[in-house]
């Protein structure tokens, strides 16, 4: 019998200004379209910092911050690996 609580490990949750998104769309130029699990639907930006060390591709759950100026509007602030992702689930952060 295994037991599966060893191989689950710390992961990065949203701040209170921030919410899990899947991204829907790649726009071009670092612009995604994200899901929120708030409900919205907002226009993602890239940042430089994560543009070349992370790759952000459509299906990916991320961590997004909506701008204070435009809600309709937010940063990707972190992306999940597939299996962090699948942990995320199984914990029921996200759907």
């Amino acid at each position: 019998m295994s037991d599966d609580t060893g191989n689950r490990k710390p992961l990065r949750m949203p701040d209170d200004n921030q919410v899990f998104a899947t991204v829907t769309d790649m726009l071009g130029g670092r612009r995604v379209t994200l899901r929120c699990a708030d409900g919205e639907e907002r226009m993602g930006r890239i940042p430089g910092r994560m543009r070349f060390r992370t790759w952000v591709k459509e299906g990916d759950i991320v961590i997004a911050e909506p701008w204070d100026w435009q809600d309709e509007k937010a940063e990707v602030v972190w992306r999940y690996e597939s299996d962090d992702a699948q942990q995320l689930r199984e914990e029921g952060h996200i759907q």
